[in-house]
């Protein structure tokens, strides 16, 4: 006998955006998730809640001339499908686009969603018009971050909880997903302990029960791996990116295990894509952490100079914030698994941000006169970014190049970085600014980033000379390579249905979210252009919640 139409397998935000969508269809909806009942919302309740929209309001008054032709354009130049498994990731991209060029804004924003007037220009790229990058700004920071980027979610689903419609049960762990007659028919697993952790914290695994759940159809929206580093190295493209890193630092929970991925493969989906993942080169080991190897990712914009661990400065299109895969392959590609950056006071100031919803309070907190405060009048980095300074165990500050280099080398407990050779460097790219052109690729990247006034006002300094005292002091940042999202997944239609490897529909068994690559099992190819993975977790449950052959 079945105890609903539907078991979401996962309460992240593609389960939330399903679990609404199905209920307001009148489908009585069963969310399982092993984690208490603080975590509800998963990863996004982190985020900076950033999407991807399309030809929105808010780029036309920042006067960015952006269209669907453009941005699918970028996406297949940075997805570069290029296998024959891509067939349903290019439809969901394809759809995807088509979704946040026109009903994604006017739908979010008739349930609550506001967006902060600057549109951010996330993953500018590299050389060329047809590859990877945002040819515009299209990241749109939610007003609130993550948690106003759920709470519309949230709202519905504890509304028809109110209604009886869904149900939540926290705790409960799926380990098996019922098959009869190549149908899903429920789910099975442990009920584990009580756990009272904080959000975000790593909580017990204590068995105290069992439990067996039957519906006519089951959706896992589980999410991705990037919090068991032994699943992310076994996945990772070493051919394409050379050896995973030995050392690496977490950028999401140590729920984010994967777990669910091997048990819907043993219920006949297909994973498909698994080597394309999405980390960071920008990650600092967060001072006050949440998780276990907690991460934070610096957002920066284009004008801290980037060193190897060497102290060789990395070529185009390696520059903060344009190229991410790109900029990891040449950092592994030093033998190294890590770099710095050198950078001045006034470029932190202006151009650092932190991930994560706890790292931005002024945005959390919806208050314009603290934006206005801390990131634009006041002579400091935003409290959060002054705290990583102050406490972080990877940021080193000095008055003098040579006593910040002794700093950098003392830290990693070697002396690989030359002062002659950075000071070179960084003195034949002050030469450079004393002219409104320059030969040096890295310095016309910042007057570009200035021709766009949202960089100009917020997030790209006013090009100085790094040396001079007056613009100091003078910072160098380790940067460690942190985890964050699974490209690939198992395999979809535009249903959320999941196909098996033979590419025919499972009955009854759908996927959305991270766990299936965004949707089709890697919507991205093997690039992303930022808020999309947010976006691909509403598109795909939504998609599901919708879907005709789901219940």
């Amino acid at each position: 006998m079945n105890t609903s139409d539907v078991i979401i397998v996962g309460g992240g935000l593609a389960g939330l955006v399903a679990a609404a969508e199905l209920a307001d269809r009148g489908k009585s909806v069963i969310i399982i998730d092993q984690e208490p009942e603080a975590f509800l919302g998963g990863q996004a309740f982190w985020s900076l809640g950033g999407l991807m929209l399309v030809d929105s309001p808010e780029q036309r008054r920042m006067g960015i001339k952006d269209s669907r032709e453009l941005a699918l354009q970028d996406w297949f130049g940075s997805a570069q499908f290029d296998r024959p498994e891509d067939e349903w990731p290019r439809k969901w991209a394809e759809a995807y686009v088509d979704f946040a060029a026109g009903e994604m804004r006017p739908w979010l924003y008739q349930m609550g969603m506001r967006w902060f007037p600057i549109v951010g220009w996330a993953e500018r790229g590299g050389s060329f018009a047809s590859g990877h990058g945002n040819s515009v700004p299209r990241f749109h920071l939610t007003w609130g971050v993550g948690p106003a980027t759920q709470a519309p979610f949230e709202r519905r689903v504890r509304e028809h909880q109110a209604a009886g419609r869904i149900q939540l049960k926290f705790r409960h762990r799926c380990s098996h997903i019922i098959m009869e007659a190549g149908a899903a028919k429920g789910v099975s697993g442990e009920i584990l302990a009580p756990d009272t952790a904080s959000r975000g914290q790593k909580t017990n695994r204590d068995i105290v029960g069992s439990f067996e759940l039957r519906a006519a159809s089951v959706l896992v929206t589980s999410g991705g791996i990037g919090g068991d580093f032994d699943l992310v190295r076994k996945s990772w493209p070493t051919e394409r990116l050379g050896p995973a890193p030995k050392e690496m630092i977490a950028g999401v929970p140590a729920h984010v295990d994967g777990r669910m991925v091997g048990i819907s493969q043993a219920a006949g989906g297909n994973l498909i894509n698994n080597d394309r993942m999405w980390h960071y080169t920008e990650g600092v080991k967060n001072w006050d952490p949440i998780w276990p190897n907690h991460g934070i990712r610096i957002l920066p914009a284009p004008s801290s100079m980037w060193f190897d661990a060497t102290g060789n400065r990395f070529p185009a299109p390696s520059y903060p914030g344009f190229d991410s895969l790109g900029s990891l392959k040449m950092i592994l590609d030093t033998g190294y698994d890590y770099s710095w950056f050198i950078t001045t006071q006034k470029i932190v100031k202006k151009e650092f941000a932190l991930s994560g919803s706890e790292q931005n309070a002024d945005f959390a907190e919806k208050s314009w006169i603290k934006v206005l405060q801390q990131r634009i009048l006041n002579k400091k980095a935003t409290p959060a970014v002054e705290a990583f300074k102050e406490h972080g165990e990877n940021f080193v500050v000095a008055d003098t190049l040579a006593e910040l280099v002794g700093k950098m080398n003392q830290m990693q407990g070697n002396d690989l970085l030359p002062l002659d050779k950075i000071e070179a460097e960084i003195k034949a790219r002050d030469l450079q600014v004393d002219n409104a052109f320059t030969k040096d690729a890295q310095i016309m990247a910042i007057h570009a980033a200035r021709n766009y006034r949202g960089d100009k006002l917020q997030r790209t300094a006013k090009l100085h000379k790094i040396l001079d005292p007056q613009n100091g002091p003078l910072i160098g940042i380790k940067l460690n390579i942190i985890t964050r999202k699974t490209l690939g997944g198992l395999q979809t239609d535009l249903n959320s249905q999941m196909l098996n490897a033979q590419g025919a529909p499972i009955e009854g068994l759908f996927a959305a979210g991270e766990v299936a690559g965004f949707g089709g099992g890697g919507y991205h190819g093997y690039n992303a252009l930022e808020g999309t993975f947010l976006g691909g977790c509403i598109f795909s449950g939504r998609q599901a919640g919708r879907a005709d052959t789901i219940a």
